[in-house]
């Protein structure tokens, strides 16, 4: 999987765009990346991400409950059906703020 942290349009804003699978093999670089971002809105990109697994699941959930604990705002962009489709199966897409694109992100209130 490849990561590119990038700054947004506002100030305090970083985007991480992930190119790659989120799954068992990848799950802990994205991990590290997440953790490794100090910006008080981090969007993260998954327009590049075909598809993630039971490990890349369990990941999102870490990173959203890490996010909540630093009072940090992440939110998820361009997420394909299949992801969106896996988080609905496992009743947990409640938990997460998804955009349909990184520009609608951008915009959104903080």
């Amino acid at each position: 999987m490849q990561m590119v942290a990038t700054d947004g349009t506002r100030e305090g804003q970083r985007i991480l765009r992930l190119k790659g699978p989120l799954n068992l093999h990848t799950v802990f670089d994205f991990q590290s990346a997440v953790r490794a971002e100090s910006s008080p809105n981090v969007i993260i990109d998954f327009s590049g991400v075909p598809f993630i697994d039971s490990a890349g699941l369990g990941a999102l959930v870490g990173a959203h409950v890490s996010a909540q604990k630093a009072r940090r705002k992440l939110s998820f962009a361009a997420m394909n059906t299949q992801v969106v489709t896996l988080l609905e199966m496992t009743r947990i897409r409640s938990l997460f703020t998804i955009y349909p694109t990184v520009q609608e992100a951008e915009a959104a209130p903080v």
